[in-house]
């Protein structure tokens, strides 16, 4: 299948989030040559697996303008996207590494840095709409893989699916009506892989199991 036609996207200097643009303008005044703007998608959309994160780290993905990357989450999540075929290339933490995704996309659930990682509610409802388009918009999608809690429940709240049957947990994989597959990871984080919360087997295991219901 050929390129497709991009999906809505927050513009570079988006105001829907007052306390995001406030960060983003005081990060814009310390590293004038980092991304610091709504970070967008990565990978092709007619790929049939989507990875939904929480929202760009502040050294990571809001310097390098790429989901994960640059990042300690990014260190164990692209490694493993390779692991299982999923990527090809070298992951270099940088955005022109030549890294590649394969029958893979990423995005998170709020597009901008906040500030301590910690999106809250309004900001991740104001990002509501292009993490809809992102799943309608992909023809082929067969399963989104949301990264903790908060990506889980953005996920289902863009799908119109109601919270209480799909409690998040991790490595479950939950069949929506008439929907994607959602299947749930603990967040790579370095507070959750250095707690030993989530370890690379676990996450590997996760990915495992999700290509099996893409690759069945």
């Amino acid at each position: 299948m050929g390129l497709l036609k991009d999906v809505p996207s927050p513009g570079r200097n988006c105001t829907k989030c007052p306390r995001l643009v406030e960060f983003r303008e005081a990060n814009r005044m310390k590293w004038p040559d980092w991304h610091n703007a709504p970070v967008p998608s990565f990978g092709r959309r007619d790929s049939r697996l989507l990875v939904v994160g929480l929202a760009p780290g502040l050294k990571g993905a809001n310097r390098t303008g790429r989901p994960f990357t640059g990042d300690w989450a990014g260190d164990l999540l692209y490694p493993t996207l390779k692991t299982f075929g999923l990527a090809t290339g070298t992951y270099g933490a940088n955005a022109d590494d030549g890294f590649e995704l394969v029958d893979c996309r990423i995005t998170n659930a709020v597009r901008c840095v906040p500030p301590e990682n910690k999106p809250v509610a309004a900001e991740t409802s104001a990002c509501r709409s292009y993490l809809e388009h992102e799943i309608t918009g992909m023809p082929d999608i067969q399963v989104v893989l949301a990264l903790g809690t908060i990506a889980h429940v953005a996920v289902l709240t863009a799908l119109g699916e109601k919270k209480k049957p799909y409690p998040f947990r991790h490595g479950e994989i939950y069949d929506l009506a008439g929907g994607p597959l959602l299947a749930d990871s603990y967040h790579c984080s370095r507070y959750n892989t250095n707690t030993g919360r989530l370890t690379e087997a676990m996450f590997h295991d996760v990915f495992r199991r999700v290509l099996a219901k893409i690759r069945s």
